[in-house]
C-alpha cells in the first residue's frame, strides 16, 4: 500500500510509520520539520496547498495525526495553536483530496476520546456516549479540549469526499515503550516512587496498547463498510488508583506515594502541561470494533502493562550496551 501520514513525527506517528514501514509498504509523512528517516518525509506546513498534494494523489491511506501536543500548558497562545493546528490542517486536506484526480479510498483522521464527558457513572461508547462540555463546573481547560475535539470532527466530516471513506479515531492514550511517550512517563513516576494514586483515585483512565492500535488501525483500512467515528481504546478502562497500582506490580514495587490534586496542580504548572490529562474520567469503550469481530489482543491492562515492562526495560538494556 501507498501510505500517507500528515503530522506523522510524534509518538503515534512514529509507531505507525515504524510498523507498515517494515512491513513492505511504501510510506511518505507530511512534517513541517522534515528529518532524516527511513521513510519518506516532505514538508507542508499544514495550511497550504502545495507540491505535497502529489502524494495523495493514487494513494491507498491517508492518516492524518496532523496537530499541535496538548501536553502544554492552555495558555492563549498554545489553545489558539492547538486548535488551528487541527483545524486548518483538516481543512487543507478535505481541499487537497477533492483537487487530486485519484484520491486515497480511506482517510483515518485523528480525534480524540476527551470528546466524551467526565464520566464516572458509566462507560462512554460511540452510540451512547454523551460528548462533554456542558458539566456544571467542569474546568475551563476541559471544555476546551472538547471544543477543540469537537471543531476537529466537523472540519473533518463537513466536506464531502465521495471517493474516500472518512474514519475519526476517538483514541484513547496509546501506550508504547518508546523513550518520552505517555507509557515512559508513568513508568518513570512508578521507578521513583511516585506512582501512587492520583487522587482522587476513582477517575477512569482509558488507554490501548500499541500493538492494538497499530491492528486497529489496519482493521479500518480494510474494512469499507466501517465509516464515521470509532473509539480506539481498550475494552476495559479502569480508575487510576487500580492502573497505577496494576503498573507499580508489573515493575516490581508496592510502593507508591499518592498524590494529592493540589500537588498535582503546582506540579503540572513547573512540568508545564495541564492537569486535566490525569484528573479528567475517561471512561472510553470501541463499540464499533467490537461489534464489527475485531480481537483485542491486550483487552487487560495487567497483560499489557507486563509487556510493556518487559520491552522497556529491554531497550533501555540494548541502548546501555551499544553506549558501551
Amino acid at each position: 500500500m501507498r501510505i500517507v501520514i500528515p503530522g506523522g513525527t510524534g509518538q503515534v506517528g512514529q509507531i505507525l510509520a515504524r510498523h507498515f514501514h517494515h512491513q513492505g509498504h511504501s510510506v511518505t509523512v507530511l512534517s513541517r520539520s522534515p528529518h532524516a528517516a527511513p521513510w519518506r518525509v516532505i514538508p507542508w506546513d499544514g495550511v497550504t496547498l502545495g507540491p505535497w498534494i502529489e502524494e495523495l494523489d493514487r494513494s491507498d491511506a491517508c492518516i492524518n495525526l496532523a496537530g499541535r501536543s496538548v501536553n502544554c500548558r492552555y495558555t492563549p497562545a498554545n489553545r489558539r495553536t492547538i486548535f488551528e493546528s487541527r483545524v486548518r490542517s483538516t481543512q487543507i486536506l478535505n481541499q487537497a483530496i477533492a483537487a487530486v484526480e485519484n484520491p486515497p479510498s480511506v482517510w483515518l483522521n485523528a480525534s480524540t476520546a476527551t470528546i466524551y464527558r467526565h464520566a464516572l457513572d458509566r462507560p462512554m461508547d460511540e452510540a451512547t456516549g454523551e460528548f462533554g462540555g456542558d458539566e456544571p463546573g467542569a474546568p475551563d481547560t476541559w471544555n476546551f479540549s472538547i471544543q477543540v475535539a469537537k471543531a476537529w470532527e466537523e472540519a473533518f466530516f463537513s466536506t464531502p469526499t465521495p471517493g474516500t471513506r472518512k474514519v475519526a479515531l476517538r483514541s484513547a492514550m496509546t501506550l508504547s515503550p518508546d523513550r518520552g511517550g505517555v507509557f515512559d512517563v508513568f513508568l518513570s513516576l512508578v521507578r521513583r516512587g511516585l506512582g501512587g494514586t492520583t487522587l482522587p483515585g476513582n477517575q477512569y483512565v482509558s488507554w490501548i496498547h500499541e500493538a492494538d492500535f497499530i491492528r486497529a488501525i489496519e482493521f479500518l483500512i480494510e474494512r469499507q463498510d466501517i465509516a464515521g467515528a470509532v473509539n480506539l481504546a481498550s475494552p476495559h478502562p479502569l480508575p487510576n488508583c487500580d492502573f497505577l497500582r496494576t503498573l507499580r506490580q508489573a515493575w516490581g514495587t508496592r510502593i507508591g506515594l499518592p498524590t494529592a490534586r493540589w500537588m498535582l496542580e503546582i506540579g503540572t504548572f513547573f512540568l508545564r502541561t495541564e492537569s486535566e490529562l490525569i484528573l479528567k474520567s475517561r471512561q472510553v469503550v470501541p463499540g464499533r470494533l467490537l461489534d464489527s469481530g475485531f480481537e483485542f489482543h491486550y483487552p487487560g491492562w495487567p497483560e499489557a502493562s507486563c509487556e510493556l515492562v518487559t520491552r522497556w526495560m529491554a531497550s533501555r538494556k540494548e541502548m546501555f550496551s551499544s553506549q558501551q
